[in-house]
């Protein structure tokens, strides 16, 4: 680090910047002058200067990250430029610069390393805990130089620079084994540290990176050299550290790190260069000895993850887990795991295959398991451990004999299994495919996700589901899932196993594998994982496969299936799972050189070892072993039995040969190491070293470690001698029988089909359980010698004898008894469950009333029987069922929302656009709403206001929808039930002091109870037909119930309630939505309301059911209406404003006034409304609301006649007005000519022409007729389309009338075909007379029954218009013309792209604060824009968004986030994230915009928001709200 010296004015510029930590203004200035080629030269040389005096200023700085990015910011410039770089690096020594300040920099936070040899340690690691570490502070000069290095000429000076490299080696040691784990064994740790991110990290960013940045120049057989070179001072770093750490061959126990990154660029650039250089593997290979340390840390990595998830290293705390997951995880594994297991598949290539076997198992703590005793006693490793330990060992065996990442796959296929993978264990997005996917950490490295490759493959492996919506209310991506094929045949559990970070992935990939079998019917059963198939070896590595043929792995494998088949403790069907998929590897790559023929002749002279004669797995499988002699505790079962007869036999005599048999007759290696599996690595280990140390002075001694060394600490161990007899394919037969369940299950295949053996792949074994598995190895064992077919048709020739019974010793019969007691428990288990299960569904069924077609209102007594008895009711809370009484009432659970979905309604099929330019507007002026406004308003100029009150209905904007989710409850126990929710501290999504609450049994979201009528739901006069009484009869009883006073009702609770629903009802609307009247507090405001109430919750259900009733039936909203109740309630008010009978609608309906102008009033008086302007369907609610209740069917049937007479004669006007003048002088004269018919008064030819003459008296045609004909059709009038026209004037009333029948009596909705609608509804009200002929077309005019003489009373009804109409013809008019025909409501209609909308509205102004906010939004009902939280336009504490939710929606709105894509729905005073209805390419959600990708409307997703606005069920579907504060 040498002195700067100044010499011109850019180098103390550029010092003083750097001293003030590159303020932003000075980068940019020195910058901005980069274009000119000789300042770009001059900079760069001082910046270069400069760069030891950067790093110490950022080292020193508090605001590193800033300073850091700016770094950067020109660093990027500058090392970009490949030709500037070089000459850069030739003229100023740039790479021995940089990673000499990177060596600088490290070396200021060394610590002594504790790994092996604390005391002696030489060797110094970065302390992951310094901030230089922590802040990742280093990263911008790693980052330059993984930058240069991505310049081939750079990059080839640094590989054939020795000096550079020894630097750079030496630069990595510093994390070699750094942030060191030892294993807690007394109390958890105090502290967990998380170093381990910061340590993962630099080995990510500061090793790794710039290596894979140097292999990617090492691609060709030309660069051979630098191979070489990076090897050579790779292995020299390494033995300086094994010197450095003081290890001679045991590693120190219950330590790990994860870090060796000089291991991991040894196996990379060993990899590299015999996939791509060519090279002989063994001339970059070091001697034996160097091999053997190489093995010990990566196997010790294996080991202590089988460990950490055996949970032994639990009083580590969590970060040990942590740190276990990283080492596997998607962004770390290529540069860590994969380097590691490549590792180890080049050191078990080629040193001895018995060694390594014998070191896995003793690493992995399991050799004292391998033994033929059922007891024995494990030093090293807690019994509970064991068997996840022995599994560990066995799996990474199968890792390692399996895996061919490096070991001959291309990079497509690589790709395609690691995709497999992923996919296999859950069904994944794109974009997490993408992060999953373990991609080269350097950029210029080939494979890039998202490059061409990644798409084919994925479009080979799986198929796309497109984003559906669940009925739960989740929306789910669009995701991909494994085609079928890939099920079948490249399922690789393997590959899974290696990429799981959580081990419930495993379990997931195999469910899933599971599920394909059972649905493709390949196999009913519990599947195992399917053995697959492995790419071929590359030459360099086939030494591997010798390890699948050596006796320890045999002996290893014969005693598992042994203590399997005898039901020895800790064994899993997962451990033989492993077991059978080692031999079938065996099998797939024995040596075919090997004739087993001739071993057999020279059987008994070759065995000269107590277990197998040879080394090839295929001749030992049938190699029968009698005795074997085990080292047992005393106490041991084997020990009481006398030694067989044949003791001296060849067979034992064998076993006291010089050489001790291998494992498995051990159980304690206390005692002298006799049959020690340790013993044997001990002495290879020592040959090896004397062999390649030649001066004898030099012989190493082996550390031996203290737990080997103390004779007698165990307890007495005796030698016991037991019978065997079996082989392993006996083995594996017998395995058959016990997994079948069967005696003698198994029997060879050929002997049926000798096309068997012809023809060995046969898809039946390809899936399967153990059964399969072992029958696949058998016919695997006999495809491949001919001695092995002939002794497993002998075996299964031999018929095997039952099993004599055993002597049960005391210890047996102590674990048989448990076992039958714990049967009995679980057998007692499952019968309480069964009965807990059918009374839990009998009380489902009662309480749900899930679908008993016939009740249409919940919870009633069906109607099959005439004596009508109460209705029963289940309270949800305390479980009792009883009626509804005055002083215990039950009630419905409701909830009760404010609604403006009605006042969205147009008479346009086509909704209207959002719009996406300047010139698009949306002008509300032809909504349901703002049309009925007008109306109100146009009356209230003319007429008197409580006259108006009762012509309309209100409610269209900001009605009270009521919907109910069927349960009931006691009152009583609702209010201790809100009692308990508000005491309860938990955090609720609803607010109880608002009175919401959730239903007890359904969960779903309420806010009020509405009462229970007492008495029956249905009417009882519902099987009396009364078609005997007069109409003149039932009309004067109409009028005497109307006019009879409505009692206030006595103080009962029943009353209390009504009264306090009623008031809920009101307070969930605003104030303005509520009172038109033009005096305030007028009682005409609350009537008008009570009806309107009726009228919208109507007309919600109509537009529910699509807006007509021809599906008829009682649909699902009948099912769970409350509307019977409601109208209870309602009657109920009321009847408390009685009208006064002059005022009565009712009597200007049925009789006729003898003198007419007394009725237009006094002129300084306001006239009241003339009854052909008023709303029908109000004046059928007010009628119906105004009669003691229940009501009587006659009576209702009575009120819709007269009713529908006058709505006729309305209609009839309403086309007068609409036609031209000619028309109406032909229609008159037509009428005029008929009128004396039997039936004029059911003509509409009649009845129009007279009330065009009626009508012609006052002023309302005599306009000049140019205006007229805009109005009329250009088509003229035939009767067809008058009749048509007709009905559909009629039709909404019938509609509304129809529904409220049904609710009222219980009668079912009869369908029909669209153009019956009419007839049938008007036949199911009871206005069609039943002998009515269907032979020539339908007449409206038929369902007329005029309670006076037709003209007379349409005479009275005209000349009430006529002084109104002499003065104000054009509104007169308009008046007349209603229209009734609404579509139904629709949110705006989006663009398909949503770049049209981000690009218009993200820059558009807000219209208050004239800004472009910060967080715009689009209301998706109306259009309008809105700032999200923006405090200009706050308007007392309330935000926008929530204002406009309330003008809007009436306190729902539903908004469109502008900069994020998202939909928030706000319901009153909470919120909630609804989801996107824009997805990518790929079906996937871009919330924020962050991915950035071309988004398109999802029409499905967007049918379903606007569903869920018309069915008012936000609350119920969404469930994550949160309180809003009116801060949206």
């Amino acid at each position: 680090m040498d002195v700067l010296k100044h010499k011109s004015f850019l180098e103390e510029l550029l010092f003083w910047t750097i001293k003030y930590e590159f303020p932003q203004k000075m980068v940019t200035f020195l910058l901005n002058m980069l274009p000119d080629q000789e300042y770009k030269v001059a900079f760069t040389k001082t910046f270069v200067q400069h760069y030891a005096f950067i790093m110490k200023t950022l080292k020193k700085s508090h605001e590193s990250d800033t300073m850091s990015n700016r770094i950067v910011h020109i660093s990027v410039q500058l090392f970009s430029n490949e030709e500037l770089a070089r000459q850069v690096t030739e003229e100023c020594q740039l790479l021995d610069i940089m990673v000499t300040v990177l060596l600088y920099m490290m070396e200021s936070c060394l610590i002594k390393s504790e790994l092996q040899d604390e005391e002696n340690s030489l060797h110094v690691v970065v302390n992951c805990g310094e901030a230089l570490l922590k802040n990742n502070t280093y990263w911008p000069l790693v980052s330059d130089f993984i930058n240069i290095l991505s310049h081939q000429s750079v990059a080839k000076r640094f590989l054939e620079d020795h000096g550079l490299l020894v630097t750079w080696m030496n630069f990595v040691s510093f994390f070699q084994g750094m942030n060191l784990n030892k294993r807690e064994l007394n109390e958890h740790v105090e502290f967990e540290s998380q170093t381990y991110y910061a340590a993962f990290a630099a080995e990510l960013e500061a090793c790794a990176q710039p290596m894979w940045g140097l292999l990617s120049h090492c691609k060709v057989r030309e660069t051979q050299e630098y191979t070489r070179n990076v090897v050579r001072y790779c292995l020299e770093a390494l033995q300086d550290w094994f010197d450095a750490i003081n290890f001679v061959d045991e590693p120190a126990p219950n330590q790990v790190t994860f870090h060796l990154p000089l291991h991991r660029y040894y196996a990379m650039f060993l990899s590299k260069a015999v996939k791509c250089q060519e090279l002989d593997l063994d001339s970059v290979l070091p001697d034996q000895e160097m091999l053997m340390k190489l093995m010990i840390h990566p196997l010790q990595i294996q080991a202590s993850l089988a460990e950490i998830h055996s949970n032994m290293w639990v009083r580590n705390g969590l970060q040990i887990k942590g740190q276990a997951m990283t080492y596997v995880q998607s962004h770390f594994c290529n540069s860590m795991i994969d380097p590691d297991i490549y590792l180890l598949q080049v050191c078990a290539s080629r040193l001895d295959p018995d060694y390594f076997i014998s070191s896995v198992f003793e690493r992995f703590k399991v050799v004292d398991l391998l033994t033929m005793a059922s007891q024995h006693q494990n030093t090293v490793l807690d019994a509970e451990h064991e068997r996840s330990m022995l599994e560990g060992a066995l799996t990474f065996l199968v890792i390692l004999l399996s895996l061919r990442l490096h070991l001959g796959m291309s990079d497509d296929e690589i790709l395609r299994a690691e995709m497999v993978a992923q996919l296999c264990m859950n069904d994944r997005t794109h974009s997490s495919l993408l992060d999953l996917i373990p991609e080269n950490p350097n950029p210029k490295s080939g494979i890039i996700p998202g490059s061409y490759s990644f798409e084919s493959v994925l479009s080979a492996v799986a198929d796309f589901k497109a984003p559906v919506f669940e009925p739960g209310g989740s929306m789910q991506q669009g995701m991909y899932t494994p085609k079928a094929e890939v099920w079948d045949q490249e399922f690789d559990p393997v590959m899974v196993i290696l990429r799981t970070v959580y081990r419930r992935d495993v379990q997931s990939a195999m469910d899933r594998y599971t599920a394909f079998l059972k649905q493709s019917g390949k196999f009913p059963g519990n599947p195992w994982p399917p053995y697959k198939k492995r790419t071929s070896l590359h030459p360099s590595y086939k030494g591997l496969m010798r390890l699948l043929h050596c006796k320890t792995l045999h002996i290893v494998l014969f005693t598992l299936l042994y203590k399997i088949l005898m039901d020895h403790q800790n064994l899993s069907e997962h451990v033989l799972c492993m077991v059978l998929y080692l031999i079938e590897l065996g099998l797939e790559n024995s040596a075919e050189d090997e004739s087993d023929e001739e071993v057999s002749v020279a059987g008994p002279e070759r065995c000269h070892d107590s277990w197998f004669p040879g080394s090839n797995l295929v001749s030992n499988m049938r190699h029968f072993i009698n005795y074997v002699r085990v080292r047992v505790p005393e106490t041991a079962p084997e020990v009481k039995r006398d030694p067989p007869a044949s003791t001296s036999s060849d067979s034992l005599g064998s076993l006291q040969r010089s050489r001790p048999p291998k494992v498995l007759q051990r159980e304690n290696s206390g005692t002298a190491q006799v049959f020690s599996l340790v013993a044997e690595r001990r002495k290879k280990f020592q040959e090896i070293i004397n062999r390649s140390t030649s001066e004898a002075n030099q012989v190493v001694r082996p550390k031996t470690s203290s737990k080997w060394s103390v004779p007698g600490s165990a307890p007495q161990l005796t030698t016991a001698i037991l019978e065997i007899k079996e082989s392993i394919l006996s083995l594996l037969i017998k395995l058959h029988h016990k997994l079948s369940g069967k005696q003698n299950s198994y029997y060879p295949p050929w002997l049926d089909d000798i096309e068997v053996l012809i023809q060995p792949e046969i898809p039946k074994y390809s899936h399967g359980d153990g059964i399969t598995a072992v029958e696949r190895i058998l016919l695997k064992a006999a495809l491949q010698s001919r001695m092995n077919k002939r002794i497993i048709e002998e075996i299964c020739r031999k018929v095997t004898p039952p099993v004599p019974p055993k002597k049960i010793t005391a210890a047996e019969k102590k674990t048989l008894d448990k076992e039958e007691r714990r049967q009995k428990a679980r057998e007692r288990q499952q019968k309480l469950l069964a009965e807990f299960a059918s009374r839990q569904k009998s009380f489902m069924e009662t309480a749900m009333d899930v679908d008993s077609s016939e009740n249409d209102i919940p919870m009633e007594i069906a109607t099959a029987e005439p004596q009508v008895s109460e209705a029963i009711y289940d309270c949800v809370i305390c479980g009792q069922s009883g009626p509804s009484s005055e002083d215990r009432p039950t009630g419905l659970v409701v909830l009760l929302q404010a609604s403006s979905v009605l006042g969205q309604c147009r008479d346009n099929v086509e909704p209207k656009k959002l719009p996406i330019t300047e010139e698009e507007q949306i002008y509300p002026w032809d909504t349901c709403a703002a049309v009925h406004d007008v109306r109100l308003s146009l009356l209230q100029r003319y007429f008197k206001d409580s006259s108006c009150l009762l012509a309309v209905s209100i409610g269209w904007e900001g009605g009270v929808y009521v919907q109910t989710c069927g349960h009931t409850l006691h009152i009583d126990c609702h209010k201790s039930y809100m009692e308990s929710l508000r005491n309860d501290q938990v955090l609720q999504g609803f607010s109880v002091d608002k009175g919401e609450f959730t239903c007890p049994l359904c969960r779903q979201f309420a806010n009020s109870v509405l009462p229970c009528y007492p008495g029956s739901n249905v009417e009882n006069n519902l099987w009396q037909r009364a078609n005997n009484r007069s109409i003149k009869d039932l009309i004067k009883e109409v009028e005497e119930l109307q006019g009879r006073p409505g009692a206030f009702p006595s103080e009962t609770n029943l009353s209390k309630e009504m009264e306090s629903v009623m008031k809920d009802i009101k307070n969930t609307t605003q104030k303005k939505y509520r009172d038109y009247s033009k005096t305030p507090g007028s009682p005409d405001n609350d009537f008008l309301f009570m009806y309107s109430v009726a009228r919208t919750n109507l007309e919600l259900e109509l537009i529910h059911r699509g807006g007509n009733l021809c599906s008829g039936g009682a649909s699902t909203a009948g099912k769970r209406s409350c509307l019977n109740q409601l109208f209870h309630v309602l009657a109920l008010h009321m009847r408390l404003y009685s009208i006064d009978s002059e005022y009565n609608p009712w009597k200007k309906l049925t009789q006729l006034v003898e003198d007419m102008n007394s009725q237009l009033g006094n002129e300084e008086h306001q006239p009241e409304v003339p009854i052909l302007y008023h709303d029908v369907t109000s004046l059928l609610l007010i009628q119906i609301l105004m009669m003691p209740q229940p009501l009587r069917k006659e009576h209702f049937t009575c009120i819709v006649k007269v009713l529908f007479t006058l709505l006729y004669t309305q209609a009839l006007a309403a086309l007068s007005v609409k036609c031209s003048e000619e028309d109406r002088s032909a229609w008159k004269h037509v009428g005029a000519l008929k009128k004396n018919m039997c039936d004029a008064e059911k003509s509409y030819e009649v009845l129009l022409s007279f009330v065009i003459s009626e009508l012609s008296k006052g002023k309302l045609y005599h306009e000049e007729g140019t205006q007229e004909c805009t109005m009329v059709s250009p088509t003229a009038w035939s009767p067809e389309s008058m009749e048509k026209y007709l009905q559909d004037f009629c039709l909404p009333f019938l509609r509304i009338t129809s529904l409220l029948q049904h609710h009222l009596f219980g009668e079912d909705l009869p369908s029909c075909q669209e153009e019956e609608e009419f007839s049938v509804l008007a036949s199911c009200l009871g206005l069609l007379p039943t002998f009515y002929q269907t032979e020539h077309p339908f007449i409206s005019a038929s369902c007329l029954d005029w309670p006076v003489p037709a003209f007379d009373i349409i005479t009275q009804w005209c000349f009430e218009m006529k002084s109104f109409t002499e003065r104000h013809a054009e509104q007169g008019k308009a008046l007349l013309i209603q229209e009734s025909r609404w579509k139904l409501p629709h949110l705006l209609q989006l663009p398909e792209n949503y770049n049209t909308i981000f690009q218009y509205y993200h820059r558009k102004t807000c219209s208050v604060c004239t800004k472009v906010p910060k967080d715009p939004a689009v209301c998706l009902v109306c259009g309008t824009f809105v700032c999200l939280k923006g405090l200009c336009c706050k308007q007392q504490s309330y935000c926008e968004c929530v204002l406009h939710s309330q003008n809007c929606g009436a306190g729902t709105g539903i908004f469109l986030l502008i900069n994020a894509s998202v939909i928030i729905i706000i319901r009153g005073h909470r919120f909630c994230l609804w989801g996107s209805v824009y997805l990518d390419a790929h079906g996937e959600e871009d919330r924020d915009l962050r991915r950035g990708k071309p988004l398109y409307i999802c029409k499905e997703r967007y049918k379903v928001l606007e569903q869920q606005w018309i069915s008012h069920t936000f609350d119920h579907i969404n469930k994550r709200w949160g309180p809003h504060y009116n801060g949206l």
